[in-house]
């Protein structure tokens, strides 16, 4: 059987009242009737602004802190991020569109991917924004592309280090990968750059996700930086922009503990200064999504229905793995685990039962809590699962079996 009471994902972020899980100070009930129906996500702006405050307030202070927009791109989210955060990192044209509708200045913000078309291209050198390259053929056409359109266009060389994110959930870097140019080709491709007329901006280093161990954060960040030490002999004009990635991970399962910020922060202090000294005009830039987001977003259904089935109870619920495809555990995991859940207006309640919450999806896979022990609920009642804030509804399979999209909302 696993347990798992709502308290793992921090409850004082989302307290209860009169027995009403509340988020932004909002009963759970009294939104879902504010947004109509359910399914739906529920974000809390202030969650988001406390945790970019906690990260400054850890960090060195001329460190420069970027929204990775893949975690959560909901509009209202990215407008609000742009008041708090100091750059944008994109992943297609699409991210583009709603990150130029924000205040956010396109010096400061960056795209990356592996396989950008011509068109995503065009559009980010039209729009000032940094091209982070993946490859040289990807060189050689935002070269092309520039010289067509007579607008330089802003580069930065994206590196596949020859080291990895130890204990990172995804590792992007180290070893063959589709991202970036590997580290022992630099040279070759610097020395390129520097015949083409392009404004080189410096590099992106981005080499995990999802790391919840100071120490393997703190040793990437220190081989990025010694790297780019390295690489400054070759670079066509001095560096403007370093982005160190980021790979900050939230806990999600019994027995995983918050990253240590202070830890890597302190950490972090020593190698800038060093890198600054050589490189004063650069600014140092870490990458976060989801350690900005993710807590701060709840998924929350309703229950269609209740049954028995050969001694096990089932709460069928009208959201899913077509909304939520992480806490499905189909997104990554190699052994399911339940993320936490929450019947959210039986806070208080202290009968408890075990059960199964599932989708309405024609599919065994549609699972959000595998035996849990949960408030006994009844057809009405809301479940909400947390650490819903990045990764939920845009990495999911909205239109399998055509179903219903979710609602949004920042609160």
């Amino acid at each position: 059987m696993t347990k798992l009471a709502p308290q793992h994902c921090a409850l004082d972020y989302f307290p209860a009242h009169e027995n009403n899980l509340t988020i932004g100070g909002i009963s759970i009930q009294r939104l879902a009737q504010r947004v109509g129906s359910t399914p739906f996500y529920a974000y809390d702006r202030q969650l988001m602004t406390e945790r970019v405050a906690k990260l400054r307030n850890n960090m060195p202070p001329d460190l420069k802190i970027h929204y990775a927009l893949k975690a959560n791109p909901m509009p209202a989210v990215v407008q609000h991020m742009a008041s708090l955060v100091d750059g944008f990192d994109l992943a297609s044209a699409g991210e583009m569109k709603v990150a130029l509708d924000t205040t956010m200045p396109a010096q400061y913000i960056s795209m990356a991917g592996p396989g950008k078309r011509k068109q995503e291209l065009q559009q980010a050198i039209a729009a000032g924004i940094t091209i982070n390259i993946e490859s040289p053929h990807e060189l050689e056409t935002i070269a092309l592309l520039s010289e067509q359109s007579g607008i330089q266009a802003r580069v930065a060389i994206r590196i596949n280090p020859a080291f990895e994110l130890k204990a990172s959930g995804m590792k992007m870097g180290g070893g063959p990968k589709q991202f970036g140019i590997d580290e022992e080709l630099l040279p070759t491709v610097l020395k390129q750059t520097k015949t083409l007329n392009l404004d080189f901006q410096g590099f992106h280093i981005y080499s995990g996700s999802q790391n919840l161990k100071a120490d393997s954060i703190i040793d990437a960040q220190q081989q990025s930086i010694n790297l780019a030490l390295k690489l400054a002999e070759y670079c066509p004009t001095p560096v403007k922009k370093l982005n160190i990635g980021g790979g900050y991970g939230i806990p999600y399962f019994p027995g995983e503990t918050p990253v240590d910020i202070q830890k890597i922060g302190d950490a972090l202090a020593k190698p800038m200064d060093t890198y600054k000294a050589s490189n004063p005009q650069a600014d140092i830039i870490i990458e976060l999504g989801r350690y900005l987001v993710g807590e701060a977003g709840l998924y929350v259904c309703q229950i269609l229905d209740k049954k028995i089935s050969r001694g096990q109870t089932f709460l069928v619920v009208d959201g899913g793995l077509h909304h939520f495809l992480a806490a499905s555990g189909n997104f990554g995991q190699v052994i399911r685990k339940n993320y936490p859940v929450a019947i959210a207006n039986k806070m208080n309640a202290l009968e408890t039962e075990t059960v199964n919450i599932v989708g309405p999806l024609c599919t065994p896979l549609d699972i959000l809590a595998d035996r849990m022990d949960l408030p006994t609920a009844e057809i009405g009642d809301l479940v909400v699962t947390y650490q819903a804030g990045a990764y939920g509804l845009t990495a999911s399979p909205t239109a399998f079996l055509s179903q219903p999209r979710a609602e949004e909302v920042l609160v």
